[in-house]
């Protein structure tokens, strides 16, 4: 992968990130907290209809793709299942209760909203196929840019409702929402014609259908339960708390997930760097080991930042979401810690014991189901983002110790003790006053911690930061 490629991808998620740091403000202070709250409700159960309806057939296209001889093939038979099934399902609950999803999703009884849901959670399953093939053929601009329209455009119609006076609610946000997703599937469409055209005429293969399905059915398991990791605070804040609690909570975690966006472009490029290395023979551990400690000592880095200047976060937000500023570096955790995990776990995928993710990730979502089911009903957000963010350090626990388990040992034990600072400070800082000296003075101590742990690798970054001052001087003299 080339550094063209990897620009190409990191486009979508730096793109994507910048223009929710834009429109989440907008939406705050023209919609109530309630309503993005529901819309947070909308996301969550899209990413889980993708996620069942796929049938874990979208794996077993990326497996398949390189050694398929008829690609248009090879689409329809993993698409047109999982399409048929989504359909199916979904009309027949409409039939059944046409208030039914709009009402469990929002706590509105609206058919209107029902068929909204529908057809959006419809257009992302197919969304999620046709960026396969992009993704596949390596059209990293194509792909970053098919995931920067659907927020472009959501901006776009949210400015619109605006300017025009029209009337600001959960219908008009998630009309929005879904129209933003059906123009970015038109585009994914049409730049995927050659691949799709082709495959309306051709006869599914059923033999290759059950091996697609064989392969991809068990992938499932593990697919849920790291999405039960990821959805189940806001699901636990919708049942036990109220919209208000999940709408402050939702805007807290869509800021840090502006701000993991380096975290998400490593998680891309990492692991199939690694297994480059692994391929070629040249594994260099000590070099890996190196690496786990730069990501470990920018995590630590980020989260004391957080701590220090979430007091900035109020000047861009209505006084409804004032809490956002306490829970912002709590809900940072979380991402975080997957990406450490990523740096540790790699091993795991190198030994072909992926089961042992699936296991990381259903204790870990234990974890975070008691948590929920004990805090939420006592903190509200608060307790939602303690129990992500203890739930996402055992899952980097875990998933390290397997990987020390099927591939090597590496040192880990002081890996453990600096993440269980953060966590253990970040859940001080949810408890001090918004507006009390503390707050401030226990981050500038955790500079210091930082300090006096990270100081060998202080000075290393600053003698090579000598280095290449010292060797452009020479540069410069000599021209």
């Amino acid at each position: 992968m080339n550094k063209k490629t990897i620009l190409g991808y990191a486009l979508g998620p730096i793109g994507s990130g910048f223009l929710g740091l834009i429109s989440l403000p907008i939406i705050t202070w023209f919609y109530s907290v309630e309503d993005v709250g529901r819309i947070s409700m909308l996301q969550v159960f899209t990413s889980f209809s993708i996620l069942f309806f796929c049938l874990g057939l979208d794996q077993a296209y990326i497996r398949e793709y390189y050694e398929s001889n008829n690609k248009p093939l090879l689409l329809k038979t993993v698409v047109f299942p999982s399409l048929i099934l989504c359909v199916f399902i979904l009309a027949t609950l409409f039939i059944f209760d046409s208030y039914l999803i709009s009402y469990w999703l929002y706590d509105v009884k609206s058919s209107y909203l029902s068929i909204i849901t529908i057809l959006c959670f419809v257009i992302a399953l197919l969304s999620r196929f046709l960026s396969l093939v992009l993704r596949m053929q390596e059209r990293a601009l194509a792909f970053s840019m098919s995931q920067l329209l659907p927020k472009i455009l959501l901006l776009l119609f949210i400015l619109f409702t605006v300017w025009f006076g029209h009337s600001r609610n959960v219908y008009n946000l998630l009309t929005a929402n879904t129209l933003s997703l059906c123009f970015a599937f038109v585009i994914y469409a049409w730049n995927t014609r050659v691949d799709w055209l082709p495959a309306i005429r051709l006869k599914i293969n059923k033999e290759h259908f059950t091996d697609y399905l064989v392969f991809g059915l068990p992938l499932i398991v593990g697919g849920l339960a790291s999405w039960g990791l990821n959805t189940a605070d806001r699901l636990f804040l919708r049942g036990m708390a109220s919209y208000t609690e999940l709408g402050v909570y939702s805007v807290a975690m869509s800021l840090a997930g502006v701000a993991t966006i380096i975290a998400g472009i490593f998680n891309t490029i990492w692991a199939p760097m690694v297994y480059k290395w692994v391929s070629t023979g040249d594994v260099d551990y000590q070099k890996i080991d190196q690496i786990s400690e730069y990501v470990l000592a920018a995590i630590y880095l980020a989260v004391v930042i957080s701590g220090l200047f979430s007091w900035v976060i109020p000047y861009f937000l209505p006084q409804e979401y004032e809490r956002v500023q306490i829970l912002i570096t709590i809900c940072l955790i979380g991402p975080l810690f997957y990406t450490l995990s990523e740096t540790t776990a790699v091993g795991i995928a190198i030994a072909r014991k992926t089961k042992l993710s699936m296991y990381a990730s259903i204790c870990a979502l234990f974890v975070a189901v008691i948590g929920n089911y004990l805090l939420v009903p006592l903190l509200g957000a608060t307790g939602a983002a303690i129990s992500l963010a203890v739930s996402f350090w055992i899952l980097y626990i875990l998933r390290t110790e397997f990987s020390k388990r099927v591939w090597r040992k590496m040192p880990s034990s002081r890996s453990y003790i600096v993440s269980f600072i953060l966590l253990f400070f970040s859940i001080i800082n949810i408890f001090i006053s918004i507006n009390s000296l503390y707050r401030y003075l226990l981050w500038c101590g955790c500079i210091i911690i930082g300090i006096c742990i990270f100081k060998k690798l202080i000075l290393s970054v600053f003698n090579n930061l000598k280095k290449l001052v010292r060797k452009k001087k020479i540069c410069d003299t000599n021209l």
